[in-house]
């Protein structure tokens, strides 16, 4: 039987993924949680520099190696950001629609990034918080983001959701990144880079 491969199917999108999802990103941020262990904190900032560094620099492929093969990227509507399969989302890209939204901005047809933005984003207020599994931390992050175009130069800012999973080799991968813009319920004038 063949391996699975995600970046071909998007089988693992199912009601108990959105079920796990809308779990996983409710009542987490609780003080009880956070990690207090300045060491771990610090791999996790890293981490998240890492990811900041790496799409400012447009190095896409790097950035994917970040995330698991069964991964999600979101972006909500909502300033609660609530349950995706009964809101409307900015993103809801699994791997494959994130191979699918690099390779298209390098074909040089992706007129909305024509001539590329210049960005740089900075990553703030880092936090760690456990969860009922080991091999699972959840991150929150505050984030903004000076993005450059021929039409003048925009601010986009709110906070990230990061859900790593440890794998066995004891890396620590993106499982969901959820983007939470503080405008997110306004016109956002074509978001067309990856925030």
């Amino acid at each position: 039987m063949t391996a699975h491969d995600p970046s071909l199917t998007s089988h693992y999108i199912t009601d108990a993924f959105y079920q796990a999802l809308v779990e996983s990103f409710s009542d987490w941020q609780r003080d009880e949680l956070a990690v207090t262990d300045p060491a771990e904190r610090d791999r996790f900032r890293r981490l998240l520099e890492t990811e900041a560094r790496l799409l400012d620099q447009l190095r896409f492929d790097e950035w994917l190696a970040l995330y698991a093969p069964e991964c999600l990227y979101w972006v909500p509507t909502t300033p609660e950001a609530g349950d995706p399969r009964r809101e409307v989302s900015i993103s809801f890209d699994d791997r494959r629609r994130m191979e699918d939204r690099i390779y298209r901005l390098r074909t040089g047809y992706a007129w909305s990034q024509a001539p590329k933005s210049r960005t740089v984003r900075m990553i703030s207020n880092v936090e760690v918080f456990a969860t009922a599994e080991s091999t699972v931390r959840m991150v929150r992050s505050n984030f903004l983001i000076s993005e450059f175009r021929v039409d003048g130069t925009r601010f986009l800012s709110g906070w990230c959701g990061h859900r790593f999973g440890q794998r066995q080799d004891q890396r620590w991968e993106i499982q969901v990144r959820q983007v939470n813009l503080i405008d997110c319920d306004q016109n956002l004038r074509n978001p067309s880079i990856i925030l």
